[in-house]
């Protein structure tokens, strides 16, 4: 079939192939066809395909390599729309793990972005905002790592506490409506405790009275916390402190 110059028959046995699940077969006939396609009916559709062979095939960062084609040569095509969708999932699918680079990340949250600007009426539009938040989610924790370890190195080498307040203030303002607010709230306030106690004495003061308004904005916001005993805990301390 490879050595084969009718291309027509190659074409419905590569929709047969990609039919009946076996797509490492449909996309070495796709690969070829999409060539020789060029300009004709048929190479739109062995496009979409061939970037559904790769995407059926865990093969992530070149099924959205392949879609993203597709969008550029196709852009008012059939299949645009659930190719513009795909060039995005495939992308979200392919993210690593918090502690590591986050740039795919950032280029799936692009790509779903770019499609719910393009279809803002899709039937998937629900499916690609919760994986834009999944993938912010993801950013956050990166920058919560960040913080809780700068927390954890305290004073070691320099006042990393200030780096941990700085982080964490970060994260929230890029990301407000993150589910690790509440955790990242509570490490500001702890950090800017910190950095009363190990203060100078010319500092301690003001930076216990930062520790106090940090109390009250927390308490305010999660005043049914489970860090709530940690957060008058560390209240008591300070008013004990300002008060001496």
């Amino acid at each position: 079939m490879l050595k084969s110059t009718d291309y027509e028959y190659k074409y419905e046995a590569a929709k047969n192939y990609f039919a009946k699940g076996q797509y490492n077969r449909s996309a070495t006939l796709l690969n070829e066809l999409i060539t020789i396609f060029k300009g004709m009916t048929n190479a739109e559709e062995s496009l979409y395909m061939l970037g559904m062979c790769y995407y059926n095939q865990k093969d992530y960062q070149t099924a959205s390599q392949t879609f993203i084609q597709y969008c550029n040569v196709y852009p008012q095509g059939t299949y645009a729309e659930l190719a513009r969708f795909h060039a995005g999932k495939a992308l979200y699918l392919d993210t690593p793990e918090p502690r590591l680079d986050q740039s795919a990340t950032y280029s799936a949250i692009q790509q779903l972005q770019m499609f719910l600007e393009y279809f803002p009426q899709s039937a998937k539009k629900g499916e690609a905002q919760t994986m834009i938040f999944a993938l912010q989610d993801k950013l956050v924790m990166k920058e919560y790592l960040a913080a809780r370890l700068y927390y954890n190195l305290g004073n070691y080498m320099g006042n990393n506490y200030l780096s941990c307040v700085i982080t964490a203030q970060n994260a929230l303002r890029d990301y407000p409506y993150t589910s690790l607010r509440e955790d990242l709230s509570i490490m500001i306030l702890r950090a800017k405790y910190e950095m009363a106690v190990y203060s100078v004495e010319d500092r301690k003061t003001e930076r216990y009275r930062e520790a106090v308004d940090e109390y009250y904005a927390f308490k305010n916001e999660f005043p049914d916390s489970k860090y709530m005993k940690d957060a008058d805990r560390i209240f008591d301390e300070s008013e004990k402190i300002l008060k001496d």
